[in-house]
């Protein structure tokens, strides 16, 4: 998965000048109307820094949190939607902006859509209902994966080989479920039984939709819950698959297939579309198969009918007539507390974005972005990176060997800021103002066939694994590389007429994030190449595991909703790249002009910006299910501890806020963690 400076992706307009320095203006980057300063900052910085904020501002009915990114996704959706009414307005312009803008004529036609009720599923369906043998069961997966109607029981598709990241191979993991994550099928709490229930709910909604009367949706609806459940109980946790060498298993093509009898392999990667002979395959859990193939076995014909039809239905409740729409929000708001749909025109801007990002893309930059920025950019990462090379020079618990591999690593970072260098452009895609839903699946069908066709090809290093809008960053440790798409150089990450402390607390922590990502517990399994290899003396290896423990121990204690425990081990990759990156952003800031003086702006000091500003925005409000479920399955710390936690651990906020023994957040000098 990527690694991500946010916890989701939003979209962003960008506002440059000429000058890199601050200048003179009217915006004020820290607003004291925002804080509560009868709150210590030693006690609660996130509070003292956004209390007023926080009491303020509630979550609009269409959402289920709202922050500082939220508001800029807002903005963001408006600029999106402006560029994609244009193009639909202006078919005609170039074949750039007549697939975009028919891709939304077609998608905002919610007349046309809704004539078609359930047609557009039906033959799918009937085609499922024929099925008379598990042999054609097998089959029929096959056919729904490789068409992009449906993926079954397990995921599939090319990647680079993380032992020899020159090659691509065929990847194989778990799947099968529904729900977010295992533990809503196997956890007995009131939250997650009432979850159980709604969804079962959902699934027989969908089933009477589609025409089965009310006593056999149930049925079904029971059928699917137990079959999940029982795919649930062989699936590996989420902090299981944050090993990457437990998750890399490589077998031959043949050898695979001994292991499941039921599944053969060169049979299914034929019938899957791969037209280059693989010799070897990476699984990333084999027990998970091998349970697969017994499940194939003990299930009926009649079960594995009523789930095959289940995974059609629930892939294009979204996109069809409003009473799919509906049902399908209906338990989205069960599991998030959501309280108004969403807008149609920022569902499909979003949906737009997700497809032909690329082309969208290329509107987005012509309009937003000022290569000017991307100077800037690429100044602030080397920046980051000579001071991220003189912490590791410095570091008293690691040896000079695995120094200097960590340092060939970091000096191998390929950037990427802004846009792609080479655009994809979609050969062959076909784009129809009339046909919402087969626009959908021949883009789906685009993507499949684009990722199948890159066996036997050269790795692709101008790829970008995000789209020129968003508002976030990644690291990516096959390539390792650091990526920035334009959308996130806006406020609160970066302003030209912003001071250094602001821009240096906002981006600048962003891109430390990203390189101390290439460090962190998983990105430290990964040499200079991207290749997974172990490039540490078994010393080092152990006091590393030893210092992000202390983090490991450090959020856990972090709780939410009265009961809910942080899990420190689910999000210590986010964690330690916060702590990191941060340090590594003061550090660098302490090199400017602004950083060696003690000069104050709007009564702070150049420190008090700095650590003000990466409070901020961290800001937001959420709404409790939503928190929730986001303890469950996300890999990011909740905002208030993704602002305070790093700052426990670092001197230079002690004496910027004057925190001491006693204060709620003051932590002993001997117990803070430094790793990077």
């Amino acid at each position: 998965m990527k690694k991500t400076a946010i916890a989701f992706v939003l979209a962003g307009f960008l506002t440059v000048s000429l000058s890199a320095t601050a200048q003179k203006t009217t915006k004020k980057f820290i607003d004291p109307a925002n804080m509560d300063l009868s709150v210590k900052p030693g006690d609660n910085f996130y509070l003292f820094a956004n209390g007023n904020w926080v009491k303020n501002t509630p979550v609009p009915a269409s959402k289920t949190r709202w922050g500082s990114f939220d508001k800029l996704a807002e903005e963001s959706s408006q600029a999106l939607k402006g560029l994609l009414e244009e193009a639909a307005a202006n078919p005609g312009k170039n074949d750039l902006m007549k697939r975009v803008g028919d891709f939304y004529a077609s998608a905002m036609d919610s007349a046309a859509i809704e004539k078609l009720g359930a047609q557009p599923v039906k033959p799918y369906l009937d085609q499922i209902e024929k099925l008379s043998s598990k042999s054609q069961v097998l089959d029929h997966i096959n056919y729904l994966r490789s068409n992009s109607i449906s993926s079954p029981l397990y995921s599939i598709g090319v990647r680079q080989d993380s032992k020899d990241v020159t090659r691509y191979i065929i990847g194989i993991g778990q799947g099968g479920t529904s729900l977010p994550d295992r533990d809503y099928y196997l956890k007995n709490d009131a939250r997650s039984q009432k979850i159980r229930t709604e969804y079962t709910k959902y699934i027989a909604t969908l089933f009477k939709l589609c025409g089965w009367e009310e006593y056999k949706a149930l049925a079904n609806a029971a059928t699917i819950l137990q079959l999940e459940t029982t795919i649930a109980n062989a699936q590996m946790s989420r902090v299981e698959m944050r090993d990457p060498v437990k998750l890399y298993n490589k077998f031959s093509v043949d050898a695979l297939s001994a292991k499941t009898p039921n599944l053969n392999w060169q049979t299914i990667l034929t019938q899957l579309g791969y037209k280059t002979k693989q010799d070897s395959l990476i699984v990333s859990n084999p027990k998970f198969m091998v349970f697969i193939d017994s499940l194939l076995g003990a299930t009926s014909l009649a079960d594995w009918k009523v789930y095959l039809q289940w995974g059609v239905m629930k892939g294009a409740a979204a996109y069809l007539s409003k009473d799919f729409v509906d049902a399908n929000f209906a338990f989205n708001q069960a599991m998030s507390g959501q309280k108004e749909q969403t807008p149609r025109w920022q569902r499909m801007s979003a949906l737009i974005d997700g497809q032909l990002g690329e082309l969208l893309g290329q509107l987005y930059v012509d309009k937003y972005f000022n290569q000017a920025a991307k100077a800037r950019m690429l100044e602030l990462v080397n920046n980051l990176q000579e001071t991220f090379d003189s912490r590791i020079k410095q570091l008293d618990w690691m040896s000079d060997e695995t120094k200097q591999r960590a340092l060939g690593k970091l000096h191998a970072f390929t950037k990427k800021i802004g846009f792609p260098d080479k655009w994809k452009n979609y050969d062959g895609l076909v784009i129809k103002r009339d046909d919402f839903l087969g626009n959908l699946m021949r883009c789906n069908q685009w993507g499949y066939q684009d990722n199948i066709n890159r066996l036997g090809k050269p790795i692709d290093k101008t790829e970008w694994g995000m789209t020129p809008p968003t508002v976030n960053a990644y690291y990516s440790a096959q390539k390792n590389e650091i990526v920035f798409p334009a959308g996130i150089l806006r406020f609160p990450f970066f302003d030209f007429e912003a001071d250094d402390a602001i821009n240096y607390g906002g981006i600048g922590a962003v891109i430390g994030h990203e390189m101390t990502h290439g460090f962190d517990d998983q990105g430290r399994q990964f040499d200079a190449d991207g290749n997974l290899h172990d490039w540490w003396t078994k010393a080092d290896a152990d006091e590393f595991k030893k210092r992000a423990d202390e983090v490991v121990a450090q959020y856990n204690g972090y709780v939410i909703l009265d009961t809910l425990h942080v899990n420190g081990r689910l999000t210590l990759g986010e964690n330690l790249a916060d702590l990191g990156g941060l340090s590594i952003a003061y550090e660098a800031f302490k090199h400017t002009k602004q950083g060696k003086s003690n000069k104050k702006i709007d009564g702070f000091t150049p420190d008090q910006r700095f650590f003000l500003n990466w409070a901020q925005v961290w800001r937001s409000n959420i709404l409790p299910d939503a928190a929730a479920q986001r303890i469950l399955t996300d890999s990011h710390s909740p905002g208030v501890h993704r602002a305070n936690g790093p700052l426990t651990n670092m001197e230079a906020f002690y004496k910027a806020f004057d925190v001491k023994e006693g204060d709620k957040m003051y932590k002993a000098p001997e117990k803070r963690t430094k790793i990077w």
